[in-house]
């Protein structure tokens, strides 16, 4: 059996056993609020119409079950969800279109979407494979931030953490090497190490969320594309 029998999105494409596979869906929708914000923001919306939006959409996602009628040969839950955000959208759209004709739309408010980590000019797809990417990214920080504290090693890890995400120089590990009391390649050591973990935690998050090893070097190609070219 390999990894990819016992993620929770296998599980959701399965859809053997419906409660198992709600609530592996309910997890991951969960985790990945933040690219549906982001792409719903980017279409316009204010802050509190984009929140309601969000809402709705998992609420509406959760209650049809699409899990049980989604193509197992997208294999993608990012995909997967795009998609079904998209036709969202659309619907909602129509929805309010139809209720201004009526006269009984909501009063909407102009708070602009100001919580979004994205460029001016991304558009909605790409607001949502960035978020989706910086989500992943997170998560991994997180998890390997947990394990630091469990091995008794967090303020190390503390110390440390600037240094993962972008290379130091010799004079950076010269200066923490004093005031740790280590030697200097005892760090460099160290932050290789965070480094090689961070991938891991990385790939085991987007395995997560993917079917096949194919799909998996799919989303990571997208990861490292969204996230200038960055080694995950």
């Amino acid at each position: 059996m390999t990894r990819f029998n016992t993620t929770r999105w296998s599980l959701i494409l399965e859809a053997r056993q419906p409660e198992t596979a709600r609530t592996a869906l309910e997890q991951i929708c969960g985790a990945y609020r933040g690219p549906v914000l982001a792409y719903v923001c980017r279409h316009g919306y204010s802050k509190d119409d984009a929140e309601d939006l969000t809402q709705d959409f998992f609420a509406r996602l959760l209650e049809r079950r699409w899990d049980t009628v989604v193509d197992p040969a997208r294999g993608r839950f990012r995909s997967f969800l795009l998609t079904a955000l998209q036709r969202f959208l659309i619907d909602a759209r129509h929805s309010t279109g139809a209720q201004k004709r009526g006269g009984g739309q909501r009063q909407a408010t102009m708070d602009p979407c100001t919580d979004v980590a994205a460029p001016d000019n991304d558009s909605p797809e790409q607001a949502f494979d960035r978020a989706w990417a910086l989500t992943v990214l997170d998560r991994s920080y997180h998890r390997l931030r947990d394990e630091a504290q469990r091995a008794g090693k967090r303020e190390l890890f503390d110390r440390l953490e600037a240094y993962i995400a972008e290379p130091a120089d010799s004079a950076d590990y010269t200066r923490l090497s004093q005031e740790l009391g280590v030697r200097a390649n005892t760090i460099a050591v160290s932050v290789h190490r965070l480094r090689v973990r961070l991938r891991e935690l990385v790939r085991e998050e987007l395995a997560d969320t993917t079917g096949s090893e194919a799909d998996l070097m799919e989303e990571l190609h997208v990861l490292r594309s969204v996230l200038g070219g960055a080694d995950y």
